[in-house]
């Protein structure tokens, strides 16, 4: 068990490090990166791929001067975060820096800039543009994950085989230790995932808690999930007495069921699952993949450990068909639930092989496969060598395989034990214990898993630049740009004229239009345009190199008065 843990948080430490704030992503955000406005707005708006939670303190607006301009009461409508701004604030560049709680419980942190009337230089401190999330704090979360994991498989599979197969002849104190060693494990691990929340979604270091953040966490599904879980967790432990006396009845039977799909429904609430486009699929996928990994590997685990080592050849004969049984059932579950997962939270191809998610999955269904073969093996070993042997003509068939066939007495006298040293059950062995050894590889790699990105938004993140939309509102115009496809080549270029309060279309005399390159020396190019209608007019150019291009637009609304308006424009 210690050589299993230490395996598993080395392979978290060395497996390459994903961005653990990148499962929800930003669509767009109103004033637009790189804009120069006419005057300041009232509030700033991001918009997200999916619902987030606001992180106390840590969305802020930053002046020139480097003061906060931001009222410090942001307000998360569904997928959108609205910012108030104080008014009065100085010309100059503004940095917006945001952290949010994306819906399956992740941090998502980033920032970006506008400009009010003149582009200046940005104030440092507090407005750097993201607060990243603790390396420490992220890896210790992936081991609590995998200790949690362990403490599943050394519950569940002890507690079925203690149940279901194991010979009564047999002590139970030891595997009824492991057992409530997986409870101790589960509860250690749930505990640790709550206070590396804390500082997990505000992004301080692993020991820069409070008590306001704490209260936060335990207000968010995240947290009720997991005081769910600790419940679970003891009144689990309390039943599990009768069950390793042997006296477990069908009340406790269906209790420790129902508190078992409870208790696994804990996790996919609290992950991925949960924010995924189908999340009661995703979900019941998630419980039955959980239910059939523990099933299969706390099997494995009690045959490995105890029975090929203290059960006698009858009672293996008996044991092992049945257990294959379960294994090859478990297995088909695994398998299918797991399907239906990567369908969902992966979707293409490409985001299977060009995501840190889509290749740890690669890797998990590549680890599966040596385990299944493993497996196969094992199997025909199993129907090869532990078929039940034929009665003997003097055995009443009513004798346990313990009794003794001469003994009229009644009571029944051990059975001998086959020698640990015989070759099919050493073979046996070997090939559960690589089962088991390849399987805590599985369990590290999918603590990983639930600390990465989904493909489906790491790929929306990384989604080539399309056509452009962009709005500017002065104390003139209202005006709203669309440059398509943003892409290297011919583009064409509307510009449409609203009203500064947007309540309708404002009519524009001279329109001017130019594009330029600074970052690698391309001076304004000179875009022209046709007016269509009053507010709408129509333009086209050649953009040469991909990068974030500037236009910018001057709007004349009479003799007298005009707007300039500059906006940042990728183009890939």
């Amino acid at each position: 068990m210690l050589l299993g843990a230490l395996l598993g948080a080395l392979v978290i430490l060395v497996l390459p490090a994903a961005p653990a704030s990148a499962h929800a992503t930003i669509e767009k955000t109103a004033p637009v990166a790189g804009t120069i406005l006419d005057q300041l707005p009232g509030e700033v708006t991001l918009t997200f791929s999916e619902p987030v939670r606001v992180v106390a303190d840590k969305i802020r607006v930053i002046a020139p001067d480097g003061s906060r301009v931001d009222t410090g009461k942001p307000v998360a409508r569904d997928t959108e975060l609205v910012v108030p701004l104080k008014s009065g604030g100085p010309k100059g560049t503004y940095l917006v820096s945001y952290r949010v709680i994306s819906a399956d419980s992740h941090p998502v942190s980033g920032g970006f800039s506008f400009s009010y009337g003149e582009v200046s230089a940005t104030a440092s401190g507090d407005g750097e543009p993201a607060v990243q999330t603790d390396p420490v704090v992220k890896n210790a979360m992936s081991i609590a994950r995998f200790l949690g994991f362990a403490g599943l498989v050394l519950l569940v599979g002890p507690a079925l085989v203690l149940f279901a197969l194991w010979p009564r002849r047999l002590p139970t104190r030891q595997p009824g230790r492991l057992a409530l060693t997986g409870t101790g494990l589960l509860a250690v691990s749930t505990l640790l995932e709550l206070y590396l929340q804390i500082p997990y979604t505000a992004g301080n270091s692993l020991f820069e808690v409070s008590g306001d953040a704490a209260r936060e966490v335990l207000g968010t599904p995240f947290g009720a999930a997991h005081l769910i879980r600790l419940a679970v967790i003891a009144a689990v432990a309390l039943l599990l007495r009768p069950v390793i006396a042997g006296r477990a009845g069908k009340i406790d039977q269906t209790l420790l069921v129902i508190l078992g799909i409870v208790g696994l429904a804990t996790w996919p609430i609290s992950g991925h699952p949960s924010a995924s486009p189908v999340p009661t699929l995703t979900v019941v996928a998630d419980v039955a993949h959980l239910a059939a990994m523990s099933v299969w590997l706390g099997g494995l685990v009690m045959l490995f450990g105890f029975l090929l080592r203290q059960a006698n050849t009858r009672e293996l004969s008996a044991i092992v068909p049945v257990w294959s049984g379960w294994a090859l059932f478990a297995i088909t579950v695994l398998v299918l639930a797991g399907t239906a997962q990567a369908l969902v939270e992966i979707g293409t191809l490409d985001a299977l092989i060009g995501t840190t998610y889509g290749k740890l999955v690669i890797a998990k269904v590549v680890l599966l496969a040596i385990i299944i073969g493993i497996a196969a093996y094992s199997r025909s070993l199993t129907n090869r060598r532990f078929v039940p042997a034929a009665a003997d003509p003097g055995d009443d068939p009513g004798d346990d395989p313990g009794d003794d066939p001469g003994d009229d007495s009644g009571e029944d006298e051990p059975a001998p034990v086959a020698q640990i040293e015989d070759g099919d059950r050493r073979l046996l062995r070997r090939a559960v214990f690589t089962e088991v050894a390849v399987a805590v590889v599985v369990l590290a790699v999918t603590s990983v898993l639930v600390q990465t990105s989904p493909a489906r938004s790491a790929q929306a993140g990384n989604t080539p630049a399309g056509p452009f939309t962009g709005t500017a509102t002065t104390n003139l115009v209202k005006l709203q740009v669309d440059v398509s496809p943003a892409t290297v080549g011919q583009n064409t270029v509307h510009l449409y004229a609203l009203k500064p309060d947007g309540s309708g279309p404002l009519k524009v005399v001279e329109w001017k239009a130019t594009a330029a390159l600074p970052s690698k020396g391309i001076e304004p190019l000179t875009v022209p345009t046709l007016a269509i209608q009053d507010d709408h007019a129509f333009g086209q150019v050649s953009l040469v190199t991909a990068g974030t291009w500037e236009f910018k637009f001057v709007v004349r609304v009479d003799d007298l008065n005009q707007s300039t308006i500059t906006m940042q424009v990728p183009v890939k």
